[in-house]
């Protein structure tokens, strides 16, 4: 159940002087929830990473994500772990730009 589903089933039963602040609260939750949110400095920069990881990977070439972590040149000067660019790569895979492939249990990246 939602907070605005918890405050509606509240305003079938309230008193008169609860609604009003039952109301507003239901407004402020859509307003909340309206709101147009920009991206994050991480989120920005991520996006950076992800066009140079495309630009740098080869067609018809299987990369791991250390491989790319060690690889990639933007990601080496900017010292971004494997970690981090096995989370790139997967919002690279969910996109449709990078094709990921399992082995063994160990996961490989390519272009799409």
């Amino acid at each position: 159940m939602t907070k605005r589903e918890h405050f509606q089933n509240i305003l079938t039963y309230a008193h008169a002087e609860d609604i009003e602040f039952l109301e507003h609260e239901i407004e402020l939750l859509a307003k909340r929830a309206s709101a147009e949110r920009k991206p994050t400095a991480k989120q920005v920069e991520n996006d950076g990473f992800k066009s140079a990881i495309t630009e740098w990977m080869e067609p018809d070439t299987l990369y791991t994500a250390a491989d790319v972590t060690k690889g990639c040149p933007v990601l080496v000067e900017n010292g971004i772990k494997p970690q981090r660019v096995a989370a790139i790569l997967t919002q690279l895979v969910k996109s449709g730009e990078v094709v990921k492939t399992e082995d063994k249990r160990k996961s490989f990246y390519s272009l799409a």
